[in-house]
């Protein structure tokens, strides 16, 4: 007996590596999915392609096109600037709700995450850095946002943060791979860190609202140069 859709296993991988070269840029912007090239690239048949490239359209980074099949979503300064500001207006929102609720468990996991992520600088393969920075940075920013007890306000923020991925990989390889500026970020998480667990909301907030919008500028300038917008 054989069912007509693809098998979940093989649609989830097929999804997952094709968002994976989606943000790292691997296609740009505008580029059209040819299913040929998706097939062999990543051995996979046209139904765990379809289901998807039917999924990344639903998250904005896939558009379908009339008769014609699949080409990456554009980028735009409008859309950075436009989603920056809500990350940044939400985060700043969720941490004010997680100082007021968060309890002591709460602040023992923001201790340990900043802590991970300050020992990256000890990660000296250039292979490594980028996803283990990324990874703890999240955990980081989502050890904070925990405490806010809201699930669809996580959810929300969980959206705005996929939505922006691809923008933020422009900033995350300019910011990684500077010693420099990973530097800077070391100082802005312990800054940050330190305004929480004093509970100064109103110093905490306006500092998160300010982390979240530092990469803007970065990355409008990554897209001119590299031809993006």
């Amino acid at each position: 007996m054989t069912s007509a859709s693809p098998r979940p296993n093989l649609a989830i991988a097929a999804y997952r590596q094709l968002k994976r070269d989606i943000i790292r840029g691997v296609y740009a912007p505008g580029e059209k999915l040819r299913m040929s090239h998706l097939k062999e690239r990543y051995a996979l048949g046209v139904g765990p392609m379809r289901e998807a490239l039917s999924q990344l359209v639903g998250e904005r980074l896939v558009t379908a096109v009339s008769q014609r099949g699949y080409r990456v979503a554009e980028m735009s300064i409008e859309e950075l600037e436009s989603l920056y500001d809500a990350r940044a207006e939400l985060e700043g929102l969720v941490l004010e709700l997680a100082i007021a609720r968060g309890g002591d468990d709460w602040e023992a996991g923001i201790v340990a995450k900043a802590h991970a992520l300050a020992k990256v600088a000890e990660v000296h393969s250039a292979d490594d850095m980028l996803d283990i920075w990324d990874a703890r940075h999240q955990a980081f920013h989502g050890a904070i946002a925990a405490g806010c007890d809201s699930p669809h306000l996580l959810q929300t923020r969980a959206w705005l943060f996929d939505q922006a991925e691809r923008y933020r990989h422009l900033w995350l390889c300019q910011t990684v791979f500077s010693a420099e500026a990973l530097d800077a970020k070391r100082h802005e998480h312990a800054a940050l860190t330190d305004a929480i667990l004093a509970r100064d909301a109103a110093t905490a907030c306006t500092m998160m609202r300010e982390h979240l919008m530092t990469p803007v500028p970065i990355i409008k300038e990554v897209l001119r140069e590299q031809g993006l917008v």
